[in-house]
């Protein structure tokens, strides 16, 4: 244990200001019972190295909930929303979640009435429908806020949709939908359409949910197994379960939450890292790939060996490299220049061959003496 502990502090060294290996670190501590570490790298991370991180406040709200201290996860949620990040959609519906589970119905309402209060003040905020589809779903399953004069428009929406679907699932109907659906479960075993079909079933009806039932059936469709060959894609199976943990977040215990969270980021945690290392690699690729490109060359901007040594002759041959510019007019050759200069000179400019040997041009240019 010390070594593990010892393992994941030198690589917190390098990689303080990124909240994943502090979680990392932090549910491993908590697997292994070392809830004091886990605690104390919770913390550090929430006060010191990674304070501004959205994620990491989530996260310690939800595992100081898991762990039954509800003032510290209301502690955490109350920060990402006047100071972390305000008006962040995730924070906000989980906490009313929270909140619900907890029976706090008033608290979990008033939790949306302010945001969306905040949110309409703004010229423009891409959040608000997504508060008012939020609100209107949460008022319908099972908040008793209907008396409320609060958006008077919102909530006769809302009551249109609850009387229709009473009218549609009343008593018997309810369990003759759930026969249904049992009954192509046990024909179509691995659909994802009848398990989304199945958990909005439950989530719209009165009774008392079937958490286990279904839990069993979604972990049968994400889970590999030799006894239960199942062909849905990584992506219909990671969906899927996301919708579940979407589910429970509104309906379930801590722990059934916490059951399923562990699921999903051990099934799919590796399979996004995974993925995302491969786009970056791609990237990197081809990043370098262009850095290799052959580069064109101006040569109205490249300046020339006889640009830059108009005194100089041209000892090139045809074709190679840049082609010579025509002698400035009235400009005569310095007659101070011996050929021994002349040829000291051209063997220093000359191409030189594999070895770094300046090679001898064309020798009518030389005089040997």
């Amino acid at each position: 244990m010390h070594q593990v502990v010892k393992l994941y502090e030198r690589c917190l060294i390098a990689c303080a200001n990124y909240p994943e290996y502090w979680i990392r670190y932090i549910l491993c501590m908590e697997a292994t019972g070392s809830m004091d570490l886990a605690d104390n790298a919770l913390t550090r991370a929430t006060q010191v190295f990674v304070k501004k991180s959205p994620e990491i406040h989530l996260f310690a709200a939800r595992f100081r909930d898991q762990h039954g201290d509800i003032p510290g996860a209301r502690t955490a949620y109350q920060l990402l929303h006047t100071e972390i990040s305000p008006g962040l959609l995730e924070a906000i519906i989980k906490h009313a979640n929270m909140e619900h589970r907890l029976g706090n119905l008033e608290d979990a309402c008033c939790l949306y009435k302010q945001a969306i209060a905040i949110e309409k003040g703004k010229e423009y905020s891409p959040t608000l429908p997504l508060l008012f589809a939020q609100y209107s779903r949460f008022l319908y399953l099972d908040c008793p806020c209907y008396s409320d004069d609060y958006v008077p428009y919102l909530l006769s929406q809302v009551n249109a949709i609850m009387a229709e679907l009473s009218r549609l699932l009343g008593s018997g109907k309810v369990e003759k939908a759930r026969e249904i659906l049992e009954q192509a479960l046990e024909i179509v075993q691995f659909s994802k359409l009848l398990l989304e079909a199945l958990i909005h079933l439950e989530s719209i009806q009165s009774h008392p949910k079937r958490i286990d039932y279904i839990d069993t059936l979604v972990e049968r469709f994400i889970v590999p197994n030799i006894d239960y060959p199942n062909a849905a894609s990584i992506t219909e199976k990671e969906d899927l379960s996301s919708i579940f943990l979407e589910f429970l977040d509104l309906f379930g215990d801590a722990q059934s939450i916490k059951k399923a969270g562990d699921r999903h980021t051990k099934l799919f945690l590796h399979h996004k890292s995974t993925s995302e290392s491969k786009k970056r690699h791609a990237e990197d690729f081809l990043a370098s790939d262009n850095s290799k490109l052959p580069k064109s060359v101006d040569a109205t901007s490249a300046p020339s060996v006889m640009g830059v040594y108009p005194n100089a002759p041209n000892q090139w041959p045809a074709g190679y490299g840049l082609q010579p510019q025509a002698w400035p007019q009235g400009q005569q050759w310095n007659p101070s220049y011996t050929q021994q200069q002349v040829m000291v000179y051209n063997l220093k400019l000359g191409p030189k061959d594999s070895n770094g040997i300046p090679a001898i041009p064309n020798s009518r240019y030389f005089v040997f003496r």
